[in-house]
């Protein structure tokens, strides 16, 4: 049964961090693309990062977010810093290989003060 539970979300006020983590079983990690997405309210999911063999990231959180794979434990990791209010969103883990996505439930993340 493929599993991906995301945690780590919460309330932080602007310029503060957090890290989502994000735990994957039920399939050949190694093989797949690991992706996070967020959704905030009204909008449609965005792509913020991507990691397979090199990493994607979305123009607005290039130097504030950093994503990371422990292929041993089978996590993904979003380190965010310098939250901005715009960043608050449900964000979501994703594996990906070919035709076949994995998402996770989601983690809520607000950035207010």
């Amino acid at each position: 049964q493929v599993q991906l539970v995301e945690s780590g979300g919460g309330l932080v006020q602007p310029g503060g961090s957090l890290r989502l983590s994000c735990a994957a079983s039920g399939f050949t990690f190694s093989g797949y693309t690991m992706s996070w997405y967020r959704q905030a309210p009204g909008k449609e999911r965005e792509l913020v990062v991507a990691i397979s063999g090199s990493t994607r990231y979305a123009d607005s959180v290039k130097g504030r977010f950093t994503i990371s794979r422990d292929y041993a434990k089978n996590m993904v990791y979003l380190q965010m810093t310098s939250l901005k209010p715009e960043d608050t969103a449900v964000y979501y883990c994703k594996a990906g290989r070919g035709f076949v996505n994995y998402w996770g439930q989601g983690t809520q993340v607000t950035v207010s003060s």
